[in-house]
């Protein structure tokens, strides 16, 4: 399965900025991939937190990892977190 992977960025409450990829099947629509996006959010920072083109774009395309295909199977998308999640 090839997947596109999506660099997005969020601003915590706190201050600061979260760093997260979207990671979706290859032919995912980009309104999908945002709401995908919105909703991470709003289970990892409880509340509704903006998510645009300004703070999501396309990365690349890749050969999916397995650890990824089970959870974009199950869920429609996977979050791979990168920066400032605690």
């Amino acid at each position: 399965m090839e997947v596109a992977i999506f660099d997005a960025y969020a601003q915590k409450k706190q201050g600061g900025y979260m760093h997260f990829n979207i990671i979706v099947a290859a032919d995912t629509q980009y309104e999908r991939v945002l709401h995908f996006g919105k909703e991470y959010l709003q289970s990892k920072l409880k509340g509704t937190h903006p998510l645009s083109a300004r703070e999501c774009r396309f990365c690349h395309t890749q050969e999916v990892i397995p650890a990824w295909e089970k959870a974009i199977l199950q869920y429609g998308y996977y979050i791979y977190e990168k920066k400032n999640f605690a």
